[in-house]
């Protein structure tokens, strides 16, 4: 089964919670604090798998969780770094936002590196690290910061230099099984092809192409006829399109038309795509009769056009090393492949980066939330004074208190932070 589209939710394991501990032993009745850090989240992480092509192995399993970092001990014990996810997926996945659609990375460099798409949460602190000359005994430690999550599409655009587009049952499969070591399902009915397949040509020692035959394109594949529009996507990097038509007319069709209608639909789909070189490819010339053919028409038509045209046959293999040829002379000429640029500007989480604070009132209460602010209430121990007070220095370092005098905040209103409250003073 070939799947190239699917969403997925990956989310980063959290950071491990600091330990609060103090070091406890014969002759040492009163050490100082000894609780461990936090162990770092895993991380989501994708990675290309070079032998798959296909999207199949995220048809039934759409969820991808990091573990969580382990939690500090006593005795200045560190706890465990979870290990990152690692998720493979084949050469061409395109990682795109599931709200907005952009794209935030190509997975198209088949020897490039890792691409870290959740960063996991860090470790928070143990207690040791907020002990002072003034505040020996902290009975308060950090905790570990929320990994990300996102929800993703994954998309794959196969990594092809030529894509051989064409009607059914015009000899794509046939062509390609000749020029390659691909083997694709070949019968004599209608869009035998039900997926797009691909082959390595070589063109002697070490160099070659790789050539994508894409399921039959009809008119008003751009509208989703037929099984065009599925797969139009596999043609967006090719540099170069082989159009095949049945030059023999066997099946009564007009090459003319055939081809005005296939490249309509390109121009419809992507105008970049339908701007790309193209070389007519006039398959079954064994079978042609040139006294029922208008040869002469379809020749103009093509010279007009600007496109070359080559005379094959898949059924005799005649004109197909040539034509081999002639395509690999006319990549060389050509651009590498489209390796498409992220469009979504990766931001580090407020954890990390700017500490976003979102202030609302209802009557006399003000209401202050923030992803930093409930990372910091979890570290917060509210029963000790010292605690409080920690707590109380980081809201004025921040710029909350500012904030809510800004929004009209007096002596003696409410402020509620998640489920703790209190009574403003100044």
């Amino acid at each position: 089964m070939f799947v190239d589209n699917v969403r997925i939710y990956v989310k980063a394991g959290d950071g491990g919670n600091g330990a609060v501990s103090f070091r406890r032993e014969k002759y040492v009745s009163h050490g100082g604090p000894d609780g461990g850090d936090g162990g770092n989240g895993g991380s989501i992480v994708f990675r290309v798998d070079t032998g798959s092509n296909t999207l199949l192995a995220f048809k039934y399993k759409h969820k991808f969780i990091a573990e969580n970092g382990g939690n500090g001990r006593g005795g200045k014990f560190h706890g465990a770094t979870a290990e990152d996810m690692v998720i493979l997926v084949p050469p061409g996945t395109l990682i795109k936002d599931s709200e907005s659609g952009k794209i935030i990375h190509d997975m198209s460099d088949c020897e490039g590196a890792d691409f870290v798409c959740c960063r996991g949460g860090r470790g928070g602190w143990g207690n040791r690290h907020f002990a002072t000359p003034t505040r020996q005994v902290p009975m308060f430690a950090k905790n570990g910061t929320k990994g990300e999550e996102r929800e993703l599409i994954l998309e794959l655009k196969m990594l092809a230099d030529v894509g051989l587009i064409g009607y059914p049952s015009v000899g794509k499969s046939s062509i390609l099984s000749c020029i390659s070591s691909a083997k694709p399902k070949i019968a004599d009915y209608h869009f035998t092809t039900l997926s797009p397949n691909l082959g390595v040509v070589s063109t002697g020692g070490e160099s070659g192409f790789v050539a994508a035959d894409i399921p039959g394109l009809i008119e008003g594949a751009a509208d989703g006829a037929g099984l065009g529009h599925a797969f139009l996507r596999h043609v967006d990097r090719c540099r170069l399109l082989l159009h095949v038509v049945d030059i023999s007319c066997f099946e009564g069709r007009d090459p003319i038309e055939d081809v005005k209608l296939i490249n309509t639909e390109l121009e419809r789909y992507s105008p970049e795509l339908a701007s790309r070189p193209q070389i007519i490819l006039a398959n079954k010339c064994d079978a042609l009769d040139r006294e029922v053919v208008d040869v002469e028409a379809f020749e103009s038509f093509v010279e007009e056009n600007g496109w070359e045209m080559m005379y094959v046959s898949a059924a005799t293999g005649e004109n197909l090393d040539e034509m081999v040829k002639l395509v690999a002379e006319r990549l060389e000429e050509l651009p590498p492949l489209r390796i498409y640029d992220g469009e979504l500007v990766y931001e580090e989480t407020v954890t990390t980066g700017e500490k976003e604070t979102v202030i609302r009132r209802q009557n006399d209460t003000f209401y202050v939330e923030g992803d930093w602010l409930y990372n910091l209430m979890g570290q917060i121990n509210f029963d000790d004074y010292e605690s409080l007070n920690y707590f109380q220095n980081v809201l004025k370092k921040s710029g909350v208190f500012e904030a809510l005098e800004a929004k009209g905040c007096k002596d003696g209103d409410t402020v509620s932070m998640y489920d703790f409250e209190f009574d403003y003073v100044k």
